[in-house]
C-alpha cells in the first residue's frame, strides 16, 4: 500500500506560481510511475502530468505545457509540480497518483493509489 499526501495549494493571482507536493508514505516510489491529475467543479478528472520512475521521461497536458514541471526525489519519496504562469482556469483540487504500470501515462483509470488532493484557486 501506498499513502499519498499533497500539499502546497493556496490561493494565488493569475500569473504566479505553486509547487505542489505530493509525500508517499508506506512503500517506496521509486518502482512506481507517478502523476498529477486535476478536478474543478462539475468537470471530470483531467491529466495534468506524469513521470516515469528514473524521472527521465515525463509527459504534459497541452494546456499546462510549457507552464507546468513535474519532478520526482526517489530519496524524499516525494513527487512535485511546480507550477508558473498560472491562470483562473488551472482553479481544481490537485491529486497526486501512483501506480506501478509503468506505462499508466494519462489515463486515470489506470492509478491504483490516489491522495486526497489540494486546492489551488487562481484569481483573476
Amino acid at each position: 500500500q501506498v499513502q499519498l499526501v499533497e500539499s502546497g495549494g493556496g490561493l494565488v493571482q493569475a500569473g504566479g506560481s505553486l509547487r505542489l507536493s505530493c509525500a508517499a508514505s508506506g512503500r517506496t516510489i521509486s518502482a512506481y510511475t507517478m502523476a498529477w491529475f486535476r478536478q474543478a467543479p462539475g468537470k471530470e478528472r483531467e491529466f495534468v502530468a506524469t513521470i516515469i520512475r528514473s524521472g527521465g521521461s515525463t509527459r504534459y497536458a497541452d494546456s499546462v505545457k510549457g507552464r507546468f514541471t513535474i519532478s520526482r526525489d526517489n530519496a524524499k519519496n516525494t513527487v512535485y509540480l511546480q507550477m508558473n504562469s498560472l491562470k483562473p482556469e488551472d482553479t481544481a483540487v490537485y491529486h497526486c497518483a501512483a501506480d506501478l504500470n509503468y506505462w499508466a501515462g494519462a489515463t486515470a483509470a489506470s492509478y491504483r493509489y490516489w491522495g486526497q488532493g489540494t486546492q489551488v484557486t487562481v484569481s483573476s
